[in-house]
């Protein structure tokens, strides 16, 4: 049997708009999330978990920014080739941990649909896929409110 792991790190400022988009759910807020693609930091960072556990990189050498190509797409483009990858070399996901980290929006409002989607996205048992967050205590730039970062660590098995 083949076990991996991988994590991913994303983080993405606010800037202009009037909603987030994460986990493919889009959540009313007084900004918006500023990247070359629609910002989804939460997907950013699951389809990082899934190739570093494939040692295949990261979502940049996949889809680099500066191909003008992927400029506003939407990110389950990225999870579903990283997902799409995974199986292509024999791999399922056993699961999935997801941890928003923000001062706001809230997210716990948000985690049953953003579980919902992301195990849709993926083709999983929505029990395998686990989104959460937490505070910074207010320190660094997702304390100050300046952004949102995350950190997900995904399991990959062969038989």
């Amino acid at each position: 049997m083949d076990i991996r792991l991988g994590n991913g790190f994303d983080v993405h400022a606010f800037g202009p708009g009037d909603h987030v988009t994460l986990c493919g759910v889009a959540i009313p807020h007084s900004h918006g999330l500023v990247g070359h693609s629609d910002a989804d930091v939460g997907m950013h960072t699951v389809t990082d978990a899934i190739y570093g556990a494939l040692a295949m990189g990261d979502i940049g050498q996949h889809f680099p920014p500066s191909d003008p190509q992927w400029k506003g797409a939407e990110s389950h483009i990225f999870l579903t080739h990283a997902v799409s990858m995974a199986r292509d070399q024999g791999f399922s996901i056993s699961n999935i941990d997801c941890t928003l980290i923000c001062e706001f929006p809230k997210i716990g409002p948000h985690s049953v649909a953003m579980r919902s989607e992301m195990a849709r996205i993926m083709g999983m048992e929505v029990g395998r896929v686990s989104v959460k967050a937490t505070t910074s205590e207010r320190l660094g730039f997702t304390g100050r409110g300046e952004g949102i970062a995350c950190i997900a660590t995904c399991a990959l098995v062969k038989s």
